[in-house]
């Protein structure tokens, strides 16, 4: 599995029962159609959608985010950047627990400054501006990357909510 394999079951979860093709996913994600066909394959091989590469087995994917993610695609909160708000920064977490140190995404225009968490993939940031389903997902998985357990704990309930 590649890190935007976990961004592109995600985006299919968002779209819920809207028709969708690859070129659809890649231009939204901003990767290649190939590169979308590619990750299908990988997570059809490993167990995480059917062989129609349409329909998420939505609790395998669940089981690897909670137990595996934080071991498979680890981070470190990195230097001081402007950027956009994710893990417990991210508005939904900070309802839960204010806190005084941001964790963001790299992004030159960004409106807040903080701790950088390098996203899963490149254009990550691009994708999560124009669909804030999958920014919340994305930043709950930030929250599971590099959080405390209380906070896991709610970001783990908060994406059973999502995805299953």
């Amino acid at each position: 599995m590649r890190p935007q394999d976990v961004v592109i079951l995600l985006k299919i979860i968002t779209k819920k029962n809207s028709p969708w093709q690859n070129k659809d996913l890649a231009g939204e994600l901003f990767i290649s159609p190939a590169e979308v066909s590619d990750s299908l394959s990988r997570s059809e091989v490993a167990g995480l959608i059917d062989a129609s590469k349409k329909v998420v087995f939505r609790q395998s994917l669940m089981e690897f985010l909670e137990h595996g993610l934080r071991y498979v695609f680890p981070a470190r909160p990195g230097t001081m950047v402007n950027g956009i708000y994710t893990a417990h920064s991210h508005p939904f977490m900070q309802t839960k627990f204010p806190s005084e140190i941001n964790y963001v995404w790299n992004e030159a225009f960004g409106d807040v400054r903080g701790l950088t968490i390098e996203p899963l993939y490149k254009n990550q940031v691009k994708a999560a501006k124009i669909d804030p389903a999958l920014y919340l997902l994305l930043a709950l998985l930030d929250v599971i990357r590099v959080g405390r357990v209380r906070e896991v704990k709610v970001a783990i309930a908060e994406l059973k909510r999502q995805i299953l």
